[in-house]
């Protein structure tokens, strides 16, 4: 879809076909096509039947406001959940922000919620448009607005605050070189030094030694999943008190959605030792963090070994923060021993985990050859730079 599909999409005419594509969608493809192809052109037919299919696609982010939106397919692939937004801009509430990488309007709109006036910018002239044809869709054209520019070009120390998405995305896929980003790092940095205060959303692998020095670092999870990575400086940084003595360690946090918890250092220290009767499996928000000893703290547990990420205890305490399995068996890894005692357990189907382990999950998972009715968890890790197989099942909340 091009800007002149796409405008033609904003006239009483292409709402008219939007509406019936809508109304096709899950239809055989053909048959939506040649049913519209009766009324409008190729163009607008084509323009209606991919933004009502987008829209359909967009309900796992955006909920019901995904029936009033537009987007691309690369808008609504880069585009923040609608939680996870919401989220980041109640800490932005009621200012008045600079949006340099607004993409389709996933954060613009949530900002906008939250009581921000934001100016908002992206290179595209496309994505610009669906950009503000959301806003005014939903009601916020008022507190928004959206034109084309370069993020370089923009100067953030006229607003209270800056927000920034940049691309992760080139021509050959998803990219998890900073420097590849649009705009690149170093533009990223210099929009950065140059704000009274900042919010930059990042991939939640990006190298630690990227992170400016007087950033807060968020790592955000979604229904388990480590979704983003949010950098906070200025006045927004360090949200929450700092505990005495732990200054240097605090610009560091997880947060869980849409639970909304959210853990920060406590200069907890975790002890090693032998696998109990749970294991615990940190969120990975928690990991990237470097929290994992707060959560063992959380959940009165050990490490396994000092270098992994599980945790250990003889007690089943429930925590949003960690998944908790039963162990029935620690073994040193054998895939003889394994399939053995998988087969002799009549199990079919196994779910299987690692941590510090260099096995192939897949070809694993074929050796075994399973069969039978039951099911396992088996978790492949180091122990002592031992490789172990630990056998169990989870063990979920009481």
């Amino acid at each position: 879809m091009d800007l002149d599909a796409f405008l033609a999409l904003q006239t009483p005419r292409g709402q008219a076909a939007l509406a019936e594509a809508v109304e096709l969608t899950g239809a055989d493809p053909v048959a939506a096509a040649t049913r519209l192809r009766k009324t409008y052109d190729a163009a607008l037919t084509s323009a209606a039947l991919t933004q009502a299919g987008l829209r359909a696609r967009a309900q796992a982010k955006f909920g019901a406001d995904a029936a009033r939106m537009y987007f691309t397919p690369h808008g609504l692939e880069q585009a923040t959940r609608a939680d996870v937004a919401a989220h980041r801009a109640r800490r932005l509430a009621g200012l008045h922000v600079v949006d340099v990488c607004c993409g389709i309007g996933g954060d613009l709109l949530a900002l906008a919620r939250a009581g921000c006036r934001v100016d908002a910018c992206d290179l595209d002239p496309l994505t610009v448009a669906v950009a503000q044809a959301n806003a005014d869709a939903l009601g916020l054209g008022d507190l928004i607005s959206v034109r084309t520019a370069d993020a370089a070009s923009i100067d953030p120390a006229g607003y209270d605050a800056l927000f920034a998405d940049p691309a992760r995305r080139t021509a050959r896929g998803r990219t998890f070189d900073p420097d590849a980003y649009s705009p690149p790092w170093p533009v990223v940095v210099d929009l950065l030094a140059r704000a009274r205060a900042a919010c930059v959303k990042v991939a939640p692998g990006l190298p630690y030694e990227l992170i400016p020095e007087d950033a807060e670092a968020e790592w955000v999870s979604y229904r388990g999943e480590v979704k983003e990575a949010a950098l906070w400086t200025g006045p927004l940084a360090g949200h929450d008190p700092t505990p005495p003595g732990l200054e240097e360690h605090a610009r560091r946090r997880a947060t869980l959605l849409p639970g909304g918890h959210t853990l920060t250092p406590t200069g907890a220290v975790a002890a090693s030792g032998p696998v109990a009767k749970y294991l615990y499996e940190p969120d990975g928000a928690a990991v990237r963090a470097h929290l994992v000893a707060e959560v063992a703290d959380l959940v009165g547990g050990h490490l396994i070994d000092p270098m992994i990420a599980y945790i250990t205890s003889d007690v089943a305490v429930d925590s949003p923060w960690a998944a908790r399995y039963e162990i029935h068996d620690t073994l040193p890894f054998s895939l003889k021993r394994l399939r053995a005692v998988l087969r002799e357990r009549q199990v079919g189907n196994v779910t299987i985990k690692k941590r510090g382990s260099a096995v192939d999950i897949e070809r694993l998972r074929a050796d075994l050859r399973l069969s039978g009715p039951n099911t396992a968890t088996v978790i492949l890790t180091r122990i002592a730079d031992k490789p172990f197989m630990l056998l169990g099942s989870p063990h979920p909340p009481a």
